[in-house]
C-alpha cells in the first residue's frame, strides 16, 4: 500500500511539473540573487509574496512552487530556490537558513581567506545531505521548474543547471559518457553554486565517466542576479521551454539581497595599492553586471517597479528595444543599504558604519537586522504589481486544496 501511494504521488507531481513547464497559459518566473547570509532579507519579502498567492487562490496553504513556473537562483539565492521548487514554505526554509547562517560562517583562526578559504565547506555539504538528501535535479521531488547557476573555473564558463526535460543536456548526450543534468545531485549542484572564492573551496562534479569540473560560485560569473539568464532559459529554444514572450506571457520577479554602493574619496583611490584596486576594481565590476541586466530588462519590460538607473537614462519607462511592444512583465525588488535610502523608502534609520557591517556577506550575527530590513521592504510590494493576468486558478467552491503540512512531507 506504501508503494502505490509513493507511485501516485510521484505521478501526481510529474503532472504538476509538466504543466509548470509546458501548460497552457502565462509563465511565471522567480530570480533570486547571490548575496551569502543577507539571502535571509530576500526571505522576507517572499514571504509577502508567498502571502499574495495564497491570498488569490483562495489556500492558505499555498507555496511559492505553486504559483511560480521556474525557480531560479546563484549561491544563496540557490539554496533558496531549490527548497521552494521542493514545495517548501517560506516558514520551513527561514528555519533551515537560520541554521545553516550559523553553521557554515563560523569563523576560524587559522582561516583568513587568503592562502585557505575562510570557511570550512563540511557544514553546509553536512546540511545540503540532511535536507536534500539523494534528490537529483530530474527527480520527482521537484514540484515546478529549477535553475541553478554555477560557474566551472576549470573551464571559465558559467553554466545554468536545470531540469527541463527537452533541454540540450537534460538526457544523456548521444554516444558520450556526460553526465546529464538529470542525474546530478541537488545538493551538489547547490553547494557549487554557493562555492564563493576566499570563502569556501570549489566543489568537484563528476560531468562525464572521464572528467571532473572544478566549480565555483555562480555569482562570478554575470548572473549573480539570475532573471536575465531566466529569460533566456525561458525564451530560447535551444534550451527547451520555448515560452512565447510578451508582457502577457512571462511575469519574472526578480529580488535582491540588498546593495551597497561605496563613496571614496579620489586621494584614497590614488593611494590604493595595487592588490586593493584589483579587489576593489572586481567588486565594482559585479555591481555594473547587475546594473546592466536591470537596465535590459527594464529596456525590454513592461515595469510598474522600474527604478532610475542613472540620472541620464532615467528609469527606461518610456523606452522599449526596437520601439515594440515589451517582451515581458518585469518587477524588481531590492533595498540599498544606504542611510537615505532606508530613511526615505522604510523609515528606518542606520548609520553608514552600521550599514557597513549588515552588507557583510558572512555575518550571521546580522540576521536580526536583515530580517528587520527585510520585513520593511515587504512595503515596496503593491498587490497592485501583481496584474491578475498571471494569478493561477483558485479552488472551485467546496473544494479543499490543501497541500501537506512540511511535517507531513518530510514523512512521505
Amino acid at each position: 500500500m506504501g508503494c502505490a501511494f509513493l507511485i501516485e504521488k510521484d505521478t501526481a507531481v510529474a503532472h504538476e511539473l509538466d504543466g509548470h513547464l509546458f501548460g497552457p497559459g502565462p509563465k511565471r518566473i522567480l530570480a533570486l540573487d547571490g548575496g551569502g547570509i543577507r539571502g535571509i532579507l530576500t526571505l522576507q519579502m517572499l514571504r509577502r509574496i508567498e502571502e499574495l498567492v495564497r491570498q488569490r487562490t483562495g489556500n492558505p496553504q499555498a507555496v511559492l512552487s505553486d504559483y511560480f513556473d521556474l525557480i531560479g537562483g546563484t549561491s544563496t539565492g540557490a539554496i533558496i530556490a531549490s527548497a521552494l521548487a521542493l514545495g517548501w514554505s517560506i516558514d520551513r526554509v527561514e528555519t533551515l537558513y537560520k541554521e545553516f547562517g550559523l553553521d557554515i560562517f563560523k569563523s576560524s583562526m587559522f582561516r583568513k581567506g587568503l592562502l585557505r578559504p575562510k570557511f570550512s565547506a563540511n557544514a553546509i555539504r553536512v546540511g545540503l545531505e540532511r535536507e536534500f538528501k539523494d534528490i537529483k535535479l530530474g527527480g520527482p521531488e521537484l514540484k515546478t521548474g529549477l535553475a541553478i547557476v554555477v560557474k566551472r573555473l576549470d573551464t571559465g564558463s558559467p553554466w545554468v543547471i536545470h531540469n527541463c526535460p527537452k533541454g540540450v543536456f537534460f538526457n544523456q548526450l548521444h554516444g558520450s559518457g556526460s553526465t546529464p543534468n538529470k542525474d546530478f545531485l541537488l545538493r551538489e549542484v547547490v553547494r557549487a553554486s554557493a562555492a564563493a572564492p576566499t570563502y569556501f573551496e570549489p566543489e568537484i562534479i563528476s560531468v562525464s565517466s572521464e572528467i571532473k569540473g572544478a566549480f565555483v560560485d555562480g555569482g562570478v560569473s554575470p548572473h549573480n542576479n539570475p532573471a536575465l539568464q531566466l529569460l533566456m532559459l525561458a525564451a530560447l529554444k535551444r534550451h527547451g521551454l520555448n515560452w512565447p514572450i510578451g508582457n502577457d506571457n512571462i511575469l519574472i520577479v526578480s529580488l535582491g539581497t540588498g546593495s551597497r554602493t561605496t563613496v571614496l574619496a579620489q586621494d584614497k583611490v590614488m593611494k590604493m595599492t595595487a592588490a586593493e584596486l584589483g579587489v576593489r576594481g572586481l567588486s565594482s565590476l559585479m555591481d555594473d553586471v547587475s546594473a546592466l541586466n536591470e537596465t535590459l530588462l527594464q529596456w525590454l519590460s513592461d515595469s510598474p517597479t522600474a527604478r532610475e538607473i542613472d540620472s541620464e537614462i532615467g528609469d527606461l519607462r518610456e523606452d522599449f528595444l526596437g520601439g515594440g511592444n515589451p517582451l515581458l512583465t518585469y518587477l524588481r525588488y531590492n533595498v540599498e543599504f544606504d542611510p537615505a535610502w532606508l530613511k526615505r523608502h522604510l523609515d528606518l534609520d542606520y548609520t553608514p558604519d552600521q550599514l557597513d557591517s549588515v552588507a557583510q556577506m558572512d555575518k550571521p550575527e546580522n540576521m536580526a537586522d536583515l530580517i528587520k530590513i527585510g520585513r520593511a521592504a515587504i512595503s515596496l510590494i503593491d498587490e497592485a504589481h501583481f496584474d491578475p493576468k498571471f494569478d493561477i486558478p483558485s479552488a472551485p467552491s467546496g473544494e479543499k486544496r490543501d497541500r501537506p503540512s512540511d511535517e507531513q512531507e518530510q514523512w512521505t
